[in-house]
């Protein structure tokens, strides 16, 4: 059986298709007109300091001093080390109204530029240039800033899970439920939307899972504006620009001529979407040949149900809605068709998740408790799902279940039977979320 696009997503489809394919009403970023790249961008007469802090952008942010950025981290202690990125470390910091009148106490997280990295003062100017006029819940906050001699600093606010990176393969993480997965996938495409259907649209251009940053209640924000990019204006339908970004989630068209529109971005957010679902890294050069690319290698399976059990996570141990992995199966693999026509829009993705989120809300899914999640501490390697696979298809009516019954385990079950039947060697992991709610 092979799905389509419309037979999986009927509510998309439910209004007249001309309907569909007609230019929708959205509504703007703001009532203002929003300063460019462009606006900025003038040789002649480059921005100042004081410039920027007496612009309309540098007027909703705070000027901070690097004396107090470097108080308020202790010095750039290595004890409140957060990371580090292309742009430079990130220092976690406390911020209050001593600093400076009416600033809310608050923890936030500090980015120094590194001179000697990959970014520079253009990317430190464009986030201040985004992030100093767009205000969205699924975007990060941009508090302030610092630009002193040689010293270019940005100030955030601190979400205390960190990025999407690190919850789906650090070492340590917990395991993500679905619900969970499909909340925070909903609040990176409504931000990834809200870029795009703005008056000026926003190309983000480097979506992954490292910039996607998560609150303590798993809301999904947007950080790292550096390589973001006005979209094209008038009758342009692309931005000509050098190619950015991180290798196995830029778009292939971007890559091989450097065309950048919003199809570039919806081609990320579906190698996003995958490591979601799969819990695997877009790329991998520990996997076998040929599954080095996540994309490459896995795509051709999120059309047919059938095939869904060789690419969900096994940490879910099937514990999802069938239909809803099937349906996400599906948005993933619309999102990275080859050629960015046939793609989805951000606003068509948000509708279909917002969907799903629905139904899950509504059903009982038998979801595992939050207060503690299961994991298990078998391998989860490419190899080792091979073997999984050849076992089931050697035992194709096992207990007199018809092949369709073994893929579809009850009505809102998912596939993985065989890791519910199969729960040896379990470890308990107390979730960070239990520890939030007895204080």
């Amino acid at each position: 059986m092979v799905l389509t696009w419309k037979s999986m997503i009927p509510c998309c489809y439910k209004v007249d298709d001309e309907l569909i394919r007609s230019k929708k009403k959205v509504k703007k970023q703001s009532s203002f007109q929003r300063l460019t790249l462009l606006d900025f961008d003038d040789p002649s007469s480059p921005l100042s300091a004081d410039g920027l802090s007496n612009s309309f952008i540098g007027s909703n942010l705070i000027n901070f001093t690097f004396t107090q950025l470097r108080e308020v981290t202790h010095h750039f202690s290595s004890a409140n080390f957060l990371g580090e990125g292309g742009f430079g470390p990130v220092y976690k910091g406390f911020v209050d109204d001593k600093l400076r009148p009416g600033l809310k106490p608050q923890v936030v997280a500090v980015k120094v530029l590194d001179t000697d990295g990959l970014q520079g003062h253009k990317e430190w100017l464009t986030e201040i240039i985004f992030l100093g006029q767009l205000r969205h819940p699924h975007l990060v906050k941009l508090i302030g800033y610092c630009w002193e001699d040689n010293n270019r600093l940005l100030v955030y606010e601190f979400l205390p899970r960190g990025s999407l990176e690190n919850q789906l393969f650090g070492k340590f993480s917990i395991t993500l439920s679905w619900s969970t997965r499909m909340k925070i996938a909903l609040g990176a495409a409504k931000g990834l939307a809200f870029l795009h259907e703005g008056e000026k649209p926003v190309i983000y251009r480097d979506f992954k899972a490292s910039n996607i940053l998560i609150n303590s209640d798993y809301t999904a924000k947007l950080s790292d504006f550096g390589l973001a990019k006005d979209g094209p204006a008038g009758d342009d339908t692309h931005v000509s620009t050098r190619i950015m970004g991180t290798h196995g989630y830029a778009a292939p068209e971007y890559i091989m001529t450097g065309h950048l529109t919003t199809m570039s971005d919806v081609y990320s957010f579906g190698v996003v979407l995958l490591e979601m679902l799969t819990g695997k890294r877009s790329l991998d050069k520990k996997r076998r040949e040929g599954e080095t690319n996540l994309v490459e290698w896995l795509r051709p399976y999120l059309r047919d149900p059938k095939k869904i059990a060789r690419v969900m996570d096994r940490r879910l141990e099937g514990e999802y809605p069938i239909k809803d992995a099937q349906t996400a199966a599906l948005v993933a693999y619309k999102c990275l068709s080859h050629y960015p026509k046939p793609r989805p829009t951000m606003d068509d993705v948000v509708k279909i998740l917002e969907t799903l989120q629905e139904e899950s809300n509504n059903t009982n899914t038998a979801i595992s408790d939050p207060m503690i999640t299961m994991t298990s501490n078998s391998d989860f390697s490419s190899e080792s799902e091979k073997n999984g696979e050849k076992e089931d298809a050697a035992t194709p009516e096992r207990n007199g279940r018809s092949r369709k019954e073994k893929y579809l385990n009850g009505k809102n079950q998912g596939y993985g039977w065989r890791q519910r039947i199969n729960r040896q060697r379990m470890v308990a992991s107390y979730s960070d979320t239990a520890l939030y709610r007895r204080h």
